[in-house]
């Protein structure tokens, strides 16, 4: 079994190619945040954390993939659920999904309550860096000192793969080179977009936006209709709108994967 240019993977068909041996034992880190709060324009603090179904959905995926995965979290610290993320609005208005993800956390123990340091990570250890969404990020991750070492180093590794979803790529902000370029500079990607954020109701005390951020620092971003599911894929990039594209995004990455192998 082989990938041309006219090979298309979907769903499952991706599982089956992995598992007959095009790629085995990847190893993925997923990064969430360990902000409790995210500091408003106004100098109130929100609460936040990391985003349920963004984890929940790709960990799910990429566990069924047969893969290992390894949690990080700045300073090793236990991260916290956006409590929005179970807000029933969110889910489709179906509590029992909302129950199903918690229960599913429920399940982690010391993997999620004690997870890896984000400082710890390198490059060489993983297949896969997973940036979880959430407004976490905004707080944390965005500004975080050595992610972005890390993601200059997978970037340039076309066996290895960058991906993010949601407010997650607020995290590629981190990656300048040493010459002070933007690593993803021109890259095609997306992300939480300015219209999702307003429908929202975050966009007017937000202290920036990342859809803005992300244009400004140089990439080409693409969007789609508010909360429709939504990933792009640009080389060894993959980058997710929201929520809802948590699952489109994983299954993104499980195509690149059976690609690089």
């Amino acid at each position: 079994m082989a990938l041309n240019d006219n090979f298309v993977l979907h769903g499952r068909d991706v599982l089956v190619f992995i598992r007959e041996g095009a790629y085995s034992m990847a190893s993925i880190v997923m990064v969430v945040s360990g902000a409790k709060v995210w500091t408003m324009k106004n100098a109130k603090p929100h609460p936040t954390g990391f985003w349920s179904e963004e984890f929940v959905t790709p960990h799910r995926k990429f566990t069924e993939a047969g893969f290992k995965i390894t949690v990080a979290s700045p300073g090793g610290i236990s991260p916290t659920v956006d409590p929005l993320s179970f807000n029933l609005v969110y889910n489709n208005n179906d509590a029992s999904k909302v129950k199903e993800q918690q229960d599913y956390m429920k399940r982690f123990g010391p993997a999620l309550t004690a997870p890896m340091r984000v400082e710890d990570i390198s490059a060489d250890e993983f297949d896969v860096i997973f940036l979880v969404g959430g407004h976490g990020p905004m707080q944390d991750i965005a500004v975080h000192p050595t992610l972005g070492a890390v993601l200059i180093d997978m970037l340039d590794n076309p066996k290895k793969i960058v991906a993010a979803v949601c407010h997650g790529p607020a995290g590629l902000l981190t990656a300048s080179r040493a010459d002070g370029t933007w690593a993803f500079k021109d890259r095609q990607l997306t992300g939480f977009s300015n219209e999702e954020e307003t429908q929202a109701g975050f966009a007017g005390n937000a202290p920036w936006l990342l859809e803005d951020r992300l244009r400004i620092s140089g990439a080409r971003y693409i969007p789609k209709a508010p909360w429709t599911p939504h990933a792009v894929v640009d080389g060894n990039l993959v980058t997710g709108q929201q929520n809802y594209s948590a699952g489109v995004t994983a299954d993104a990455v499980l195509k690149q994967l059976a690609v690089a192998a």
